[in-house]
């Protein structure tokens, strides 16, 4: 008897200890009673029928990282949905461009779990309708693309993917926050061709910007020739300028000191009774012979005023006695 009264009482404490279930943060466990959906147990301590209530397990999937450093996909059951945000990882597939080009791309999914009864019984096995729903969308979506386009709109094929996936697992209790594309490989011959397109297109590009440096350059030269040669002209002009304004102050204070001895020479030839033409004349002939006799010429011709002018050195003589 006392056997028995022992068993019922480590029957009722197990039962009492199944019968309790924590719930960590951020997950939530699906509970059916007898088959058939009760309640959906939150965050904290919940309190079942070990006999009459059972979680619902569901499909999920893992991502660990092995010893080489590779990726190793883990599905499992589980019946405590996270609800936290999801990251897939997809592995590389080949798709097949517009102009019909296969390249490979591998893509990431951010989803999270938005309603857990619906992504317990909408649909059976979550993480593999995930994936297919990404491939074939992935697929389409390259589809309407060349390869060109596919390079440059990365975040274009993001945003599409993430409106359709969206749309598509929201009756699945999902709500997918971002589609990334990792990696897009096209084929080694076209990557080659890639790599000397671009390899030709950066030599275009440096000979053009070398064609405009020379071309600057031989304005900026040209430009400078032209400063450079106007400045010496101006230069030129303001010196000859300069010169033959000299010259000219120096005639006319030349002729300024002239006129200033010949009205002397005037006025005292004048005073003495003399005829002042007759006395220039005479010095201007005197200058005259001996600018010849400076130069060897050891004939003089004579004019016939000779007389006169001799007349007029007499009487610059007698001039100069007075003096």
């Amino acid at each position: 008897m006392d056997y028995v009264l022992y068993a019922l009482v480590g029957f009722v404490v197990i039962l009492i200890f199944r019968g309790i279930v924590i719930v960590r943060q951020a997950e939530t466990i699906i509970i059916e009673r007898l088959g058939k959906y009760h309640r959906t147990l939150q965050s904290g301590i919940g309190i079942i029928l070990p006999i009459l209530d059972r979680p619902r397990t569901i499909d999920w999937r893992y991502v660990k990282t092995d010893v080489k450093g590779g990726n190793v996909y883990i599905h499992t059951k589980t019946p405590r949905i996270d609800l936290r945000e999801t990251v897939y990882d997809f592995p590389r597939q080949g798709v097949i461009t517009r102009d019909n080009v296969t390249i490979e791309i591998n893509a990431l999914l951010y989803f999270q779990v938005v309603d857990p009864m619906k992504s317990v019984y909408e649909i059976s096995n979550l993480p593999d309708a995930i994936q297919k729903l990404t491939q074939t969308t992935l697929r389409n979506v390259i589809g309407e693309l060349d390869l060109d386009e596919t390079l440059t709109s990365r975040d274009t094929i993001n945003m599409k993917l993430r409106t359709i996936l969206d749309e598509a697992t929201g009756k699945w209790g999902i709500k997918v926050n971002r589609v990334e594309l990792q990696d897009i490989i096209p084929p080694r011959d076209i990557q080659e061709a890639m790599e000397k397109q671009m390899r030709a297109e950066r030599d275009r590009r440096a000979a053009i910007l070398n064609a405009e440096a020379s071309k600057k350059s031989a304005i900026l030269e040209s430009e400078g020739q032209r400063e450079s040669q106007i400045n010496q002209a101006e230069g030129e002009k303001r010196a000859q300028v300069l010169l033959a304004e000299g010259q000219a102050e120096a005639r006319r204070r030349v002729a300024e000191a002239e006129a200033d001895a010949i009205r002397l020479v005037t006025a005292t030839v004048k005073e003495s009774g003399g005829d002042p033409t007759q006395y220039l004349i005479a010095v201007r002939y005197v200058e005259a012979m001996k600018e010849m006799a400076m130069n060897g010429n050891k004939t003089v011709f004579m004019p016939y005023e000779a007389s006169g002018i001799m007349g007029s050195l007499g009487a610059l003589r007698d001039l100069w006695k007075q003096g």
